[in-house]
């Protein structure tokens, strides 16, 4: 791919979003051609499935369910969008990709990892980021950080969401290469994306 694919990632309460503006905003001033797309969702098959993984009317959904929706939603990202983005030598901003599937479904409900890396090479197009960021934070700390009424997802119980913040920290261990870890807590805003900003410089000449 010509271009550069670069995702973020974390527990519920990070500050993801707020670094990927920063992002997107210094890439922007140093004239690069830039699109910031989320998960799930970022086109309208997409973003219709969101509304169902994240109702909180939907407790009944099953664990296959979830991931296989999740799939659905990422397969139809990437081939309208992503994919020909990338191709055109566009940089690619991501809110979440399938890092999230294997520590949301696997590790925080034992969905088979190698069953969501299999499907997950079928549905990205065995597209893969050239630099992922993680988000590390404590999960309970993150949850207290969400004042809006909550999703489906983020209401469930600690425990779930420290499975969660465990499988970020394994994933990072086994791919430091791809994967920068970054510990949130009592880091500022300007502190978290000078590291980005650094990391970003390392792979591209900007």
């Amino acid at each position: 791919m010509a271009g550069k694919f670069i995702t973020f990632e974390g527990s519920e309460g990070s500050g993801k979003s707020t670094q990927i503006d920063l992002l997107n905003q210094y890439l922007t001033e140093k004239q690069q051609t830039v699109l910031f797309v989320r998960e799930p969702g970022g086109v309208s098959i997409s973003e219709d499935i969101r509304e169902i993984l994240l109702d909180v009317k939907n407790k009944g959904m099953c664990d296959a369910t979830e991931t296989l929706l999740y799939m659905a939603a990422r397969a139809q990202l990437v081939h309208e969008v992503i994919a020909p983005a990338l191709k055109q030598g566009k940089i690619v901003l991501c809110d979440r990709f399938l890092d999230s599937t294997v520590v949301y479904q696997g590790y925080g409900h034992g969905v088979d990892l190698d069953f969501i890396r299999q499907v997950g090479r079928i549905v990205t197009q065995n597209i893969q980021p050239d630099l992922t960021f993680i988000f590390d934070i404590d999960a309970q700390e993150g949850l207290d950080r969400i004042k809006r009424e909550k999703d489906r997802i983020e209401q469930r119980d600690i425990s779930y969401h420290q499975k969660v913040r465990q499988g970020y920290q394994d994933i990072a261990r086994q791919e430091p290469d791809r994967i920068k870890l970054i510990e949130v807590a009592g880091k500022s805003k300007e502190d978290i994306f000078a590291v980005i900003k650094e990391s970003v410089d390392r792979i591209m000449d900007v």
